[in-house]
């Protein structure tokens, strides 16, 4: 008499007793006496929880005999979404453009849980910063070849990039 994914018991199976018995959700506290039991299973209240670190959990049939239809959404690009799994989130820091002009921008490491790893690279030059932007100058004096000849000082007073 119960449903699918319930469990029965009679506590008294003399013939006189009738409609005394109870259905329970299997592995819940839900119980109906004297007839089936509306079962529901949310998969996102699970523990551990499906979904990873900023992800949001949504399942949208929480009957109990409807599994693994949960859907694991990412929070920093809600259109990165898994279906009964955690998503595979990226969070590319250079996208919010970290780095002054005339640098180049790199992060090695797009996951949501990797932070300040990114690096500014100066345009043209070996001057690198990780997790922030890096002090670029251009000393023209230092070019190749050398812009004064031969026997001449050189000064850049301006060696702003």
């Amino acid at each position: 008499p119960c449903g699918t994914g319930q469990d029965c018991k009679d506590p008294n199976p003399s013939p006189g007793s009738t409609g005394d018995y109870t259905c329970t959700c299997t592995g819940t506290s839900i119980v109906v006496t004297g007839g089936p039991a509306t079962c529901t299973k949310d998969e996102c209240k699970a523990t551990p929880a499906p979904c990873g670190t900023g992800q949001t959990c949504k399942d949208p049939n929480t009957a109990a005999s409807s599994l693994h239809d949960f859907t694991c959404t990412c929070d920093s690009d809600n259109s990165i979404k898994k279906v009964d799994g955690p998503a595979t989130c990226a969070k590319d820091e250079c996208t919010a453009k970290p780095c002054g002009t005339g640098q180049d921008c790199k992060d090695p490491n797009p996951s949501p849980s990797s932070t300040g790893d990114y690096t500014c690279t100066c345009t043209g030059t070996s001057i690198v910063v990780t997790g922030g932007p890096a002090t670029c100058t251009n000393d023209e004096c230092k070019a190749t070849p050398a812009p004064c000849g031969t026997g001449q000082t050189c000064n850049d007073p301006n060696t702003a990039a």
